[in-house]
């Protein structure tokens, strides 16, 4: 068998270094590179929530007080789902009672209870605080549902389910913690409230709260 020609062979081996030059430079998992990479999201898709999102839900604010807060719930920082931003939940309650519910988009008994909360709050006013707990991480999608079910209570987002590990509140969904005046927990209450009545009985026994 004839030999190849050394410049075939040198012409050869600098084809094959081109050719895996360009994959190694090709782009893989749908990723970019360059100039592009400079105009690719870098939010997580999931818990990106536009301004028109919040602004559409027509959420409440949440609550802000001067206080510094007590209680177990002393020292957590959550984002308020109206606009985004932080606040201490402890001190947003502090010096009156409130109601917690924890709940999550994808929870059936939790969309049959949030507009009774709703009917709850409008019915107590200014006597009572009522702030949902999203516990789960997918915001936009707690914003939807709120939108579907007409709720506009103030409310929190809680996606690593901070105020459930404090207030050892069982893997269950929805909860209610009723906290005190001065940040201590009165009772918690592991079930989906039947109606307004229930929730008005059931606070009215708990916190004294009459609505």
């Amino acid at each position: 068998m004839r030999s190849v020609p050394a410049a075939w062979r040198w012409t050869l081996v600098a084809l094959i270094a081109v050719v895996a030059l360009g994959i190694a430079l090709w782009p893989r998992d749908g990723r970019t590179t360059g100039r592009d990479a400079a105009t690719a999201p870098t939010v997580d898709p999931v818990t990106a929530v536009s301004s028109e999102a919040r602004a559409g839900a027509r959420l409440a604010l949440c609550p802000r007080s001067g206080d510094t807060g007590a209680g177990p719930l002393a020292g957590i920082t959550v984002d308020c789902l109206a606009d985004g931003r932080p606040i201490d939940l402890a001190a947003a309650l502090a010096g009156r009672p409130a109601l917690l519910n924890l709940w999550a988009w994808w929870c059936t008994p939790c969309a049959h209870e949030l507009p009774a909360l709703q009917q709850y709050a409008d019915r107590a006013g200014s006597a009572i605080t009522v702030l949902t707990v999203h516990s789960d991480p997918d915001e936009g999608r707690a914003l939807a549902r709120l939108t579907d079910l007409g709720v506009r209570l103030p409310g929190v987002q809680d996606p690593n389910g901070q105020v459930r590990k404090v207030v050892s509140a069982p893997n269950a969904l929805p909860v209610s913690v009723l906290v005190r005046p001065d940040g201590a927990i009165a009772k918690m209450v592991v079930r989906p409230f039947r109606d307004v009545d229930d929730i008005a009985s059931t606070v009215a026994s708990e916190l004294g709260v009459s609505a």
